[in-house]
């Protein structure tokens, strides 16, 4: 559901630097007999006990999990040293473009391009020890009902047998689809994909029973489990999901592998649970097994004992129930009382912090990234197991949190939706160090290019498009695939937000300009460039606008210049944006080094 990126590991790993020189390249196969299906890892069984995530490897080991996955490529050397130091192997994402996210697989110059960035990566990494398997994208399939991405997906796992026979290659796939097309699309379309990963939340529990039914003959890792997701529990009156607490969720954790891998082992070759680490996903907390500082919390508990067989030493703190005297019809000023009910399971001495943060009540897409929600850290007065919460001059949805901590390296939390009846107060844009990147060698994560105008179908964007850079090894491909009507993006903060009802964007006042670098493939083509645009009354719409209209390019990078002089930019919801007339042609260009600057 995401691509996480772990700059961090360069120093932890700088000891095992020379980690796997001189040795050998593993040998994993897939084997079946008699109708039972087993990974064999240099001809041992290897039940995979994973997670999905790149912290706290050393943590993972302890626990008894043997194996991570990631979304992409991003830092593999560094990763792959510090996994096989720590006795782990990798489940290697080679992240395949979206359809949602304009990706066309209709398109054969983009997907011979998707298809050679694969199979570098596999030139590349093949012979590290740590490698498992090649785990050929994550949730690209949409519905599941094209065949050009099935096609797409097929030939790069072809293509990685050619290259490197020692491994297997596995397709991940947002659950089975409607009636179980996905699988179905699977069998006829991908003969070359060895294994089906599987992502999997509410429906762990049949989907053993499911898999099954569907008759597909191939076995299947579960790539992705854990809590109930935000789309598939209760809401509160105003639109809030209500999340479990940690205490709550550590049983789904298990019991994803126990319905699973332990109860069809004959197909199931193990599972990742999700997420080893934290991420702000609808909230700060939905479904991370860490705290930001490395806590962790009661799910690492949970797949500890299931992997091993024993509890840990020293359990997570538990968390019973967190309850207020009142959550809704609140006013700005008004105080109100709020009581936790944690205990530890060794009765050690408990640590608690409270934290009240603003709720987006946004539920996204994909594992998309999103900005983390505004926080009042002095609107919480604590008492030990009792606070009160002294409501801030805004209306709208809120989330109290309670964390919880022995001092064991062991947590729990919980949060309350909170609703302030009262009209909506803009809560203050953070202001980002400068310069802020919005593309640079790959999209970085202040605005997502999520907006797409017009006639969609005939736009293609490429991220990683080698084609004479302006600097660094990429830049990015713009197409406009016809001849007439027009079309655009948007880069957007947070994603999808067109009415400006979300909070997000940056207070962009300390920066003096938007710059870029822009060329076209054959010159003369006439492209349009803008920064802001939600001009609604809603409160979080775009404090400026600004554009270049029309501009004509030529074949050299040209940098261009939007200032923000005499604007009020105190919170930039569209951070860049494109748009085009269609040309009596189709047209190509390039864009790179997006980003404000002082």
């Amino acid at each position: 559901m995401t691509r996480i990126h772990a700059a961090w590991l360069i120093l932890s790993c700088l000891f095992f630097a020379s980690a796997s020189v001189g040795l050998a390249q593993s040998s994993v196969s897939v084997v079946e007999a008699d109708g039972t299906y087993r990974l064999l890892k240099d001809g041992t069984p290897y039940p995979v006990r994973g997670v999905g995530g790149q912290d706290s490897l050393a943590l993972l080991s302890a626990a008894g999990g043997n194996s991570i996955r990631t979304w992409s490529t991003d830092d593999l050397d560094v990763l792959l040293d510090a996994a096989h130091a720590n006795g782990l192997t990798v489940c290697v994402g080679l992240w395949l473009g979206h359809e949602r996210h304009g990706f066309d697989y209709q398109n054969d110059q983009a997907v011979s391009r998707q298809l050679e960035d694969c199979l570098k990566a596999v030139r590349q990494h093949k012979d590290h020890p740590a490698v498992l398997i090649w785990g050929i994208g994550n949730e690209m399939e949409g519905e599941g009902t094209n065949p050009a991405v099935w096609y797409a997906v097929d030939h790069i796992a072809r293509e990685i047998k050619k290259i490197d026979s020692h491994h297997p290659t596995m397709t991940v796939i947002a659950e089975l689809g409607e009636d179980e097309i996905k699988l179905r699309n699977i069998e006829r379309f991908c003969p070359n994909i060895d294994v089906v990963g599987v992502n999997s939340y509410g429906g762990i529990a049949s989907l053993a029973t499911r898999y099954r039914q569907a008759d597909i003959k191939k076995p299947y890792i579960v790539t992705e489990h854990g809590p109930l997701g935000p789309w598939e529990v209760e809401s509160t009156s105003w639109g809030s999901p209500i999340e479990a607490t940690s205490t709550a969720k550590a049983e789904r954790y298990a019991n994803g592998y126990l319905q699973t891998a332990s109860a069809q082992p004959n197909r199931c070759l193990g599972s990742y649970a999700f997420l080893w680490g934290h991420k702000q996903e609808t909230t700060a907390t939905w479904f991370g097994m860490l705290l930001p500082d490395g806590t962790r919390l009661a799910a690492v508990d949970a797949m500890s004992k299931v992997w091993t067989g024993s509890e840990p030493k020293n359990r997570c703190p538990r968390i019973e129930s967190l309850r207020a005297d009142k959550t809704a019809k609140l006013k700005p000023g008004e105080v109100i009382k709020v009581v936790l009910d944690a205990k530890d399971p060794e009765g050690d001495s408990l640590r608690i912090a409270w934290l009240l943060r603003q709720d987006s009540v946004r539920i996204g897409t994909g594992g998309d990234f999103e900005q983390e929600e505004a926080m009042f850290a002095d609107a919480v007065t604590t008492s030990g197991m009792e606070a009160t919460v002294t409501i801030p001059d805004a209306g709208g949805p809120f989330r109290l949190f309670a964390y919880v901590k022995d001092n064991h390296g062991g947590g729990a939390v919980a949060n309350l939706p909170l609703f302030v009846d009262a009209p909506i107060k803009p809560i203050p844009a953070p202001k980002p160090t400068l310069p802020l990147v919005i593309y640079d060698d790959g999209f970085a994560p202040s605005y997502a290019p999520s907006g797409f105008m017009g006639n969609t179908n005939a736009i293609q964007m490429t991220p990683n498009c080698e084609d004479r850079p302006h600097s660094g090894k990429h830049c990015l491909q713009v197409k406009y695939n016809a001849t007439d009507q027009w079309g655009g993006v948007l880069w957007q903060s947070p994603p999808n937000d067109w009415t400006g009802m979300q909070p997000g964007g940056f207070d962009l006042t300390a920066a003096s300009a938007l710059e870029f670098h822009v060329r076209g493939e054959s010159g003369n083509e006439i492209v349009s460039f803008i920064v802001g645009g939600i001009e609604t009354e809603n409160p979080y719409r775009d404090s400026a606008k600004a554009e270049l209209k029309e501009v004509r390019l030529t074949t050299q990078w040209e940098k261009m210049r939007i200032p923000l002089k005499d604007l009020d930019p105190h919170r930039i919801k569209t951070g860049f944006g494109w748009s085009l007339a269609g040309q009596d042609k189709p047209l190509t260009f390039f864009l790179d080094e997006i980003r404000f600057v002082r």
